[in-house]
């Protein structure tokens, strides 16, 4: 018995060691953001926006009438209702990503005229776009809209994630971004 002693205590120390790495949380349990989901259409609320996306298009240019500027390519323009849920501070759409299976756009810095950055109103809705500039390979399947307030990451915030499917989409030859604006319904 003396020398089966070790082998099941050093059995047991595995066993447990096994136990603790497999309910040990990962680095994205801990730090990654809480995600809200909702659908396309209806209103999503986290912590610091009430969002929905409610229209969205494929345009081969968009443009920005009263800047002058517009760009080809292969766009996707987002129409999103959006306001502050609780408090203004700090309320607007700072990142927003589309996440089309393991690869992630941002919302393009390019037009100025878009929700990005927009500070948000608490009760009264803003209708704006967002525009994302995708490679010329990215015109369907299923992608997930991914609205935050925070800058740069989601990581330790709240994270709107809005499933959009896009082979269903229709395309237009160009689509004039105009500024958000408040609504008025």
């Amino acid at each position: 018995m003396r020398r089966a002693t070790p082998w099941l205590l050093g059995a047991v120390l595995v066993l447990a060691a096994g136990a603790v790495t497999a309910i040990t949380p990962t680095d994205e349990d801990v730090i990654g953001p809480t995600e809200v989901h909702g659908s396309f259409g209806d209103a999503v609320e986290s912590r610091t926006l009430i969002a929905a996306a409610t229209d969205a298009t494929f345009t081969d240019e968009v443009a920005v009438p009263g800047a002058d500027w517009s760009a080809e390519g292969n766009w996707l323009v987002v129409t999103v209702i959006a306001s502050a849920a609780h408090t203004e501070v700090d309320a607007a759409i700072n990142l927003a990503t589309l996440a089309v299976g393991d690869r992630v756009f941002q919302t393009s810095e390019r037009p100025k005229a878009t929700l990005r950055s927009s500070p948000l109103r608490l009760g009264v809705d803003t209708v704006g776009t967002l525009a994302f500039e995708l490679p010329p390979d990215v015109t369907s399947g299923r992608a997930e809209l991914r609205l935050t307030s925070s800058y740069v990451t989601a990581e330790l915030d709240d994270l709107i994630a809005i499933p959009l499917e896009l082979h269903g989409l229709p395309r237009t030859p160009s689509v004039e971004l105009d500024d958000p604006e408040l609504s008025t319904q």
